[in-house]
């Protein structure tokens, strides 16, 4: 999944070059090419397929090698989640009904890439094998306010458990509780399922939006594909796949994991992963000046002098017309505040 707009990594991420596309860890790839690489070691680059919105395929396109545009999924419409992984697993189903399917966004951090590739393998042959729609876990480090999580149940089989119900994001003091009770996973987001059990569930629990993408069954990988789906995909519910049809199913299972993740959500997740120099700051800048500043993120473009003095746990990012200077541990305003400027000033600084 590649369609999202990134607004918590404002002004780096913006509408027309959102964070998926961007060399945010300073790698030389951007967070979508270390993704495709990375799947690369499960399955043929043909079996890797894109869904993003219509604006970004000639960027996805330039930006993977071995991708044709016929792997591109693009939505006409920003719907959520369950909308587009719907129409993909339709589409999919169209080419080959027994699939077996992983859905994983396209711009998260994983450090130990080789556990990660083990989990989704182990997690494959159960949903192969079983009608189960299965969700990676994280198991959690600290108790993390901006983090979905997973309750689970008993073990039915040896690393996989029954999933009771998926919680939204706690209070601090319910976050604690989870952390100490042990049957608390993070919700990252990455499912496996065959093709045919997650079409079953979306006709058992959201039957709107199955009827929908059944009706253009026709026109899967089909010239008229898109037309189909240019013509009827903003009609479709805006809902997540967790409301649709994880928080109701009951045939939901967990794997718990740990291979170094983060969603790299916000600036202080990818502050948490970065590597920091002596007074713990994260500095992507060439031309710059610091002096007592620590505990901060700073991004400054490469044709820009910066001098920086005195701050403490603060996220300093310029990028063409935007700068923003911001307290980190604020940082989940970000989102609220680019929201009041879209509305104030318009479209052409986001």
């Amino acid at each position: 999944m590649a369609g999202g707009i990134g607004s918590r990594f404002w002004p780096k991420s913006r509408n027309h070059f959102p964070k998926q596309f961007l060399d945010i860890l300073g790698t030389g790839r951007s967070l979508l090419q270390i993704t495709y690489n990375r799947f690369l070691k499960i399955c043929p680059p043909e079996n890797i397929f894109i869904v993003t919105n219509s604006q970004y395929s000639s960027i996805i396109l330039e930006q993977l090698e071995g991708i044709d545009k016929n792997q591109l999924i693009c939505e006409p419409s920003r719907n959520n989640t369950a909308p587009c992984i719907a129409y993909a697993s339709f589409k999919i189903a169209a080419l080959d009904p027994e699939a077996n399917l992983i859905v994983a966004p396209s711009d998260h951090f994983i450090l130990f890439e080789e556990v990660f590739v083990e989990r989704l393998r182990f997690a494959l042959d159960f949903s192969n094998k079983n009608d189960a729609l299965v969700t990676l876990g994280i198991s959690p480090i600290r108790p993390d306010t901006g983090y979905g999580y997973i309750q689970y149940d008993k073990e039915v089989e040896d690393g996989i458990y029954k999933v009771e119900r998926f919680r939204e994001k706690p209070t601090l003091q319910k976050a604690k509780e989870y952390l100490a009770s042990g049957n608390f996973l993070w919700n990252a987001g990455i499912f496996i399922w065959k093709a045919k059990a997650i079409l079953n569930a979306l006709k058992k629990y959201t039957p709107e939006i199955h009827d929908l993408f059944e009706s253009g069954k026709e026109h899967y990988n089909r010239p008229g594909e898109q037309n189909f789906i240019d013509n009827h995909y903003a009609s479709s519910p805006s809902i997540s796949i967790d409301y649709a049809i994880m928080e109701q199913a009951d045939n939901i299972y967990t794997i718990p994991s740990n291979f170094g993740w983060s969603d790299l959500g916000t600036w202080n997740s990818l502050y948490e992963v970065a590597d920091k120099d002596a007074m713990n700051n994260v500095v992507s800048a060439q031309q710059i000046n610091i002096k007592g500043t620590q505990n901060s993120i700073i991004h400054i473009n490469s044709d820009k002098l910066a001098v920086i003095r005195g701050l403490d746990n603060f996220i300093v990012v310029d990028d063409g017309n935007a700068l923003l200077i911001y307290p980190k541990d604020q940082e989940q305003e970000i989102k609220d505040e680019v929201k009041q400027l879209t509305e104030k000033f318009g479209n052409r600084f986001i």
